[in-house]
């Protein structure tokens, strides 16, 4: 399996609403999933990266103040110059089960020391998973050209 970066935060009272039962604010999450989703694009890359688009971000599961939130990112897909990343994010219970509480797939470019998008490896899924990871990236690849609109010339 590919390498998987791996991130933990506390949900402080600055990271929450004001309600009577703090719940994590949704930006600050996807916060957190663009770092810890660039952090594992770079050291696959080996170089800078820039986000281009969060494809996919799905909040199954609220977090509250003094969680535990505990984040994966992997490599799921290489284009020329492009990288998915998989990121999810879990509530850490006191008894250390995870409770999945969202997942986001982001594309990040990478880039050379002029800003440039810059080529890169290309990720060659070994496992079943990383199969079926890379193949539904693809389509999602596919939905993103399309939903982008006509191409101008």
């Amino acid at each position: 399996m590919g390498d998987v970066v791996t991130s933990v935060q506390i949900v402080l009272a600055q990271h929450c609403n004001g309600n009577a039962k703090p719940r994590l604010f949704g930006g600050q999450l996807m916060s957190w999933i663009d770092v810890v989703g660039a952090v594992a694009a770079r050291r696959y890359c080996k170089c800078q990266v820039t986000t281009v688009n969060i494809d996919n971000l799905t909040f199954l599961k609220p977090a509250y103040l003094n969680d535990i939130v505990v984040q994966k990112a992997r490599v799921t897909w290489t284009g020329n110059t492009s990288l998915e990343v998989r990121v999810d994010s879990y509530v850490e219970r006191d008894d250390k089960e995870r409770e999945l509480i969202n997942t986001a797939y982001v594309v990040y470019v990478a880039l050379d020391e002029n800003e440039r998008p810059k080529k890169i490896k290309e990720y060659v899924p070994e496992t079943e998973q990383e199969q079926e990871e890379y193949a539904g990236a693809v389509e999602r690849k596919i939905l993103r050209v399309y939903r982008s609109g006509p191409v101008k010339l």
